[in-house]
């Protein structure tokens, strides 16, 4: 699935570039880390199972909460952004699905580990949210944010018509500062100069550090849908998410319905 014409997943020197990337950047992005048969196989793949995928909406803060009324009007704390997104869980991906297949290989684990600059890295305990398909149609977007995880794993699959792009204010606040005024002017479309679109095009692996990055993905338009696959990692073996967590983004909880493998 790897076009190894590319990338070299042991090579010491790529690793080292990739973690160097990430440190200064907050992003690494590998285009064409699935080689074009691979695309395909998975757009396939994709296609059967997104019937069943589960579609939730947010109105949340970009910190992923309620508004917060202590501060005042306008102000990043209390504006609101929303997203809407369909999503296929890990529990219901089949056993021989390459996707499955993929994050399953300890090679891919190691390598990702390598380029994160971590002694340790596990797959999430999460039998929901290990793996995910995450599946955005025409008028789906979403909203500002930041991630509460430290990292994110994505394999871009299929780009919609028009929209669907992913848009990064890169590291624009810190543990130390907050830097409000930049995020409102981001919020407020009023900083072009603070954001780039990442390119992501089908096949490509982007590794994401959202804590500190407030990113957004663009309106969908057009009949394709855009299909991202995210790939769930922890620095602590079987890191679970919330039953509250699981409720609002597949709208069930894992005994709650029987796997599809």
């Amino acid at each position: 699935m790897i076009n190894t014409h590319l990338y070299n997943l042991a090579d010491p020197a790529f690793i080292e570039h990739c973690a160097q990337q990430m440190g200064n950047e907050g992003v690494c992005i590998l285009p064409e880390f699935l080689n074009p048969q691979a695309v395909q196989v998975v757009r396939h793949e994709a296609d059967e199972l997104v019937p069943i995928a589960f579609r939730s909406s947010s109105n949340a803060t970009p910190y992923l909460g309620p508004a917060n009324e202590e501060f005042p009007l306008g102000h990043p704390r209390r504006t609101l952004t929303q997203g809407s997104v369909e999503v296929i869980a890990y529990d219901q991906f089949r056993a021989n699905d390459s996707l499955r297949a993929l994050y399953e290989w300890d090679p891919l684990l190691e390598f990702i580990r390598g380029c994160l600059g971590l002694q340790k890295l596990y797959r999430y305990g999460d039998p929901l949210g290990a793996l995910n398909l995450a599946v955005m149609r025409s008028g789906d977007a979403l909203g500002w944010h930041f991630d509460m995880a430290d990292f994110v794993v994505s394999i871009a699959i299929q780009s919609s018509i028009k929209g669907g792009e992913f848009e990064n204010a890169k590291q624009i606040r810190s543990n130390d500062d907050e830097n409000y005024p930049a995020v409102q002017r981001v919020l407020n479309d009023q900083s072009p100069d603070l954001v780039r679109t990442e390119p992501m095009t089908p096949g490509t692996l982007m590794l994401f550090n959202g804590r500190w990055s407030m990113h957004r993905v663009t309106a969908i338009e057009g009949e394709r849908a855009r299909y991202v696959a995210l790939l769930a990692y922890d620095t602590k073996p079987n890191t679970d998410s919330s039953e509250t967590l699981k409720m609002s983004r597949y709208g069930r909880l894992p005994s709650t319905m029987k796997s599809a493998h």
